[in-house]
């Protein structure tokens, strides 16, 4: 990356300092842009799901690795949870979307409560194991909640074998008028498929590991028995291993961060698979490369960004991001590592310009959790908007779960100090209530800004892309007006 004239900033700067110039470009087309990684992680896209309690969870790591990101699930999560839910994510079909499923004896009131875990929104009704119906939210509607699913439910319109051509399904979808089919093997049940995720099947490209299954990651601390939570990780199958903490560039991390390499190399040398090794977080190039000498292979960019972070307010401590990411992955470059930009984006152009920054992917939290795949329940407000919570991984909320092994007074003693939101709500968009839609939103941004910079691939990216520095006046000139003047 270059700054425009060569005008080297004079303070740190955020993602609204700065804009893009458009360069001369022989890629015409977004599709012509290929967004997968080399940061050893195996994704085809640069996006990172936050290890946040409230993002992170089953249905969200195996929705996002299907489009070809990755989840890291947080390290609060007790153990056997953690294992299930990579083995979950590993079981899930790259390409068919896990359905929902209920029998016809279950009340329409059971069905209400999980119709909302996914964002097609729709019910297959099963009967040993074979598709006999399907509920539509609508089909619903003025209906007694005592009333069975079997009351309510319609024979599927079509019904799709295994092996089928996407655009073959697609075509018999869009005939029937259906917007989703099941999918079975020998007439049992093996996911379904809608007409927007068969064209996605055809834009994305899934993260798969070596055997073909979908790739998740997982999180450990630094306290306790690091490497041994980290062995356990590998054992599950984690496809990555992130060692968290606010603050990355300290001595115990230091010191715990080359037992979680030993325990990867030990699991390589066993199974022939390597894993990545991400650390942090950290803002300088100092701590950088000292993450990468005691082995990280990307360091965890970000301190005070994040949406329920409240670290800057409290401390001061902390840097504007685009800077710390612009200094940081110029320090991991210079050693062959990479870096992720963690927190702070809002708008696809944030995600588009900490890559041209040099992150090799871009970790999303908050903006996440307002989706339909995301672990908390749906909460409507006074208005009728729907919503969820979200909290910041360093809020009294949050620190109840890491302690809860702890005693009493010990637990007490640790929720005086926080330093981060314990309840943010975080509204569903009507028109964008999957985290498929925010991808797709992210995505198209993102190839067009490379298309912009003449750019086919992220490292092309961090050469070509052209920054200029920008007031408060220059950022809110490009906004749109969703009403008049």
């Amino acid at each position: 990356m270059e700054f425009l004239n060569g005008t080297e900033p004079v303070h740190d700067l955020t993602y609204n300092d700065v804009f893009m110039v458009p360069s001369r470009s022989s890629v015409t087309s977004r599709l012509d842009v290929d967004l997968s990684t080399s940061d050893g992680t195996g994704t085809t896209l640069p996006l990172v799901v936050a290890n946040m309690t409230a993002v992170a969870g089953r249905r969200m790591a195996e929705t996002v690795a299907r489009r070809g990101g990755i989840a890291v699930l947080p390290q609060d999560i007790p153990l056997p949870q953690v294992r299930a839910t990579i083995g979950a994510v590993k079981d899930s079909h790259p390409l068919y979307e896990t359905p929902i499923t209920i029998e016809p004896g279950a009340p329409v009131a059971q069905l209400l409560s999980v119709m909302s875990k996914r964002a097609h929104q729709a019910a297959v009704v099963v009967e040993d194991g074979s598709p006999v119906g399907i509920v539509l939210e609508s089909d619903t509607e003025g209906v007694d909640r005592f009333s069975s699913v079997r009351d309510v439910m319609q024979p599927p319109r079509v019904v799709l074998e295994e092996g089928v051509e996407p655009r073959a399904a697609f075509d018999l979808l869009e005939e029937t008028r259906a917007g989703m089919a099941p999918v079975v093997v020998a007439g049992r049940l093996a996911g379904v498929l809608t007409r927007t995720g068969i064209v996605r099947s055809g834009i994305y490209t899934p993260a798969l590991d070596a055997t073909g299954r979908l790739r998740v990651g997982a999180a450990v601390g630094i306290n306790g028995d690091v490497a041994g939570r980290a062995s356990e990780l590998l054992d599950a199958g984690a496809d990555v291993l992130v060692v968290d903490t606010a603050h990355g560039h300290q001595d115990k991390m230091i010191d715990v961060l080359p037992a979680v390499v030993r325990a990867r190399d030990e699991h390589e040398a066993a199974t022939g698979v390597r894993v990545a090794v991400a650390a942090g977080n950290v803002v300088s190039r100092t701590g950088t490369l000292e993450l990468v000498e005691a082995g990280a292979d990307i360091v965890k960019v970000g301190v005070g960004p994040g949406a329920m972070c409240t670290t800057r307010m409290m401390t001061g401590v902390g840097r504007p991001q685009f800077s710390a990411v612009l200094e940081c992955s110029d320090a991991a470059r210079e050693v062959g590592a990479h870096v992720w930009a963690d927190g702070g984006v809002k708008y696809p152009r944030d995600v588009a310009l900490a890559l041209a920054a040099g992150a090799g992917s871009v970790m999303v939290g908050s903006w996440f959790a307002g989706t339909l795949e995301s672990p908390g329940d749906l909460i409507r407000d006074a208005d009728g908007r729907l919503y969820k919570e979200s909290f910041g991984m360093a809020s009294a909320r949050a620190v109840r779960h890491r302690t809860r092994e702890m005693s009493a007074f010990d637990r007490a003693r640790a929720a005086l100090f926080e330093e981060g939101i314990s309840s943010g709500r975080m509204f569903v968009d009507p028109a964008r209530p999957g985290v498929e839609d925010l991808v797709d939103q992210i995505v198209s941004g993102v190839r067009s800004a490379f298309t912009y910079a003449g750019a086919r691939t992220i490292g092309e990216f961090h050469t070509r892309a052209v920054v200029g520095l920008q007031g408060a006046a220059g950022y809110d000139e490009g906004r749109p007006r969703h009403t008049s003047w």
